[in-house]
This record gives C-alpha cells, sequence and structure tokens, in this order.
C-alpha cells in the first residue's frame, strides 16, 4: 500500500468488496508472493511493485518524484528498478515506468546533439558557436568567445559519483570566477524539450544583448 492526500492507498484483489474510512481501495489481480512484503506485521506491496501500481496513477513528474523518495529512503534504487522491470513483460504499467527511467538518463550522440541543439541556438538569434572547446582548463561543449557564453549538457544517470559531482561543482564555479555566463541543459531537454531550452537560450541571449549596450553607453560617457 502508499499514502497519498491523507488517505491509504491499498490494492486488493478484484473480488474484494471491502470499504473503510480513510481508505481508497484499488482492485487488482493477485499479486505474486514476490511482489508483497510484510511492515510492522502488515502486508504490503514490495517498492517495486508499489512504484508499477503508482505509475498508472501519476503523472511524469509525480511518478519520478515516487521514483526519487524510494531511492532517499534506500527502498529500492533505480538501476535496481530498471532490472527488475526487465524481469517483468505485458504487466501493465511497466512499460511507462520503463520509459520514463530510460527517458531520464537519454543520452545522444555528439553529432546528434549538435544536430538537434545548433538549429535551437540559430533560432534564438546566436551565432554559431564553437564545438569542442577547452575552457579554463575544462572542456565544453558549446562556447561562444564574444559572448562569454558556455553551454554544457549532460546525459544524467543515478548515482553520480562525489567525485563526479565534486568536478561539476568546481567547472561551474571556475567558469562564474571567469565572468562566463554558463547554461546546463539535460540530453532529455534537447531532445523531448526544445521549446524550453529555446526560450532559455532566447532569454539568455537578449540578457547578454542588454549589457552589451549598458557597457558600450558607460564606456561612452566615461570618453566624454
Amino acid at each position: 500500500g502508499y499514502e497519498r492526500r491523507g488517505e491509504i492507498e491499498i490494492p486488493l484483489p478484484s473480488p474484494s468488496r471491502r470499504r473503510r474510512p480513510g481508505l481508497r481501495i484499488h482492485r487488482r489481480p493477485s499479486l505474486a508472493r514476490s511482489d508483497t512484503t510484510t511492515r510492522h506485521n502488515i502486508p504490503v506491496t514490495t517498492p517495486v511493485q508499489t512504484l508499477i501500481d503508482l505509475s498508472l496513477r501519476l503523472d511524469r513528474r509525480g511518478i519520478e518524484r515516487a521514483i526519487n523518495e524510494a531511492d532517499k529512503y534506500d527502498l529500492v534504487h533505480p538501476p535496481q528498478l530498471r532490472t527488475a522491470l526487465d524481469q517483468r513483460h505485458g504487466e501493465p504499467g511497466v512499460a511507462r515506468l520503463r520509459h520514463i527511467l530510460d527517458r531520464r538518463t537519454f543520452r545522444l550522440t555528439k553529432e546528434e546533439l549538435e544536430r538537434r541543439f545548433l538549429p535551437l541556438a540559430r533560432k534564438a538569434g546566436l551565432p554559431v558557436p564553437l564545438t569542442g572547446q577547452w575552457v579554463n582548463e575544462f572542456e565544453v561543449d558549446f562556447y561562444w568567445p564574444d559572448l562569454g557564453l558556455v553551454v554544457e549538457t549532460d546525459g544524467l544517470r543515478y548515482h553520480r559519483t562525489p567525485a563526479e559531482q565534486a568536478r561539476d561543482r568546481l567547472r561551474d564555479q571556475v567558469h562564474t570566477a571567469a565572468g562566463l555566463t554558463q547554461l546546463r541543459f539535460t540530453h532529455e531537454q534537447v531532445r523531448y524539450e526544445p521549446e524550453h531550452v529555446l526560450a532559455v537560450l532566447r532569454a539568455t541571449a537578449q540578457r547578454i544583448a542588454e549589457r552589451a549596450v549598458q557597457a558600450s553607453s558607460r564606456l561612452a560617457i566615461s570618453t566624454k
């Protein structure tokens, strides 16, 4: 079972007609023994089965929050969940949950990334960037030296090591200290949410242009 909006939601076999105040009953076919466990001597569905059931009721963001909560409390980690899903075929909810997990860790090849990202940059009014450049001793995906703009893209995966996370923070700090404007998008956003990427690029390009005009005005005033 699981709890939501103050109600405790419980899956029960389809023939069951039980009703209780404060309980929300979901009818479903009988569960395999491996899909149930006990907590405080109360029979409950396993974390894997609970997430599968939730995938039939929640939107994508809700499911991702549930996955993160299960991960946070060490109930089941995303790699374990993904492996468990491979052992279930045709069960309702499994395909959707698998798609969400795979989408969050989605990666584009370098060529595909450039093919999808560069037109967005062009639509945002940005010139053609340099690609694969080393800036402040870090390799960056897209770089506009005249604008002082760096764009990094990440193919997310669950459980990045502490060393990887520390390096990401160090890179961001070094770029910021050098006065660069930096943006970071996921491969998932470039592939599935191009409108969001375009909107952020447009806003950033406009801000950089306005800042350049202001700097030019100040320079003109100071030389008079």
